[in-house]
């Protein structure tokens, strides 16, 4: 399996990736990252912050683009160069995301392509935004 090259990549292109948060993905991510924050672990910590009950990693739903990216478009053999984010809104344990990437420049000189990168909430909340740089496997 191998991802899109250059010359296979349009303008406009776009790839989406949806996963409903588990309260398991949470524990896990916590796990693996080392990031307990109690805003995302516990639940009597939470209900006294501003969102009233523990939200998801911010970064687990950066994650998601990543698989966009890694799996879909480009695909299998991209190697990410950059990455900006905007948290926009809180991701609450149950919530289905939907991580979507799209082609918004082709930089052929530098075998480039810049991506604007989203998740959104099931209600179509954006939760997140931003924009990568990524290099397409080679042909």
């Amino acid at each position: 399996m191998r991802g899109k090259t250059l010359s296979e990549i349009k303008m406009g292109d776009t790839a989406e990736f949806s996963k409903t948060v588990s309260e398991s993905d949470v524990y896990l991510y916590a796990g693996v990252t080392g990031d307990f924050n109690p805003a995302h672990i516990n639940e009597a910590y939470a209900q006294k912050t501003f969102f009233k009950t523990r939200i998801a990693h911010g970064m687990l739903g950066a994650g998601f683009i990543s698989a966009v990216i890694a799996m879909q478009l480009p695909g299998p053999g991209t190697i990410y160069i950059r990455q900006e984010l905007d948290f926009l809104a809180p991701v609450r344990i149950g919530d289905t995301i939907t991580a979507r990437v799209e082609v918004i420049e082709i930089i052929a000189e530098k075998k480039r392509i810049r991506l604007k990168t989203t998740c959104a909430n099931q209600e179509g909340t954006l939760v997140l935004d931003g924009e990568a740089i990524v290099s397409p496997p080679r042909g």
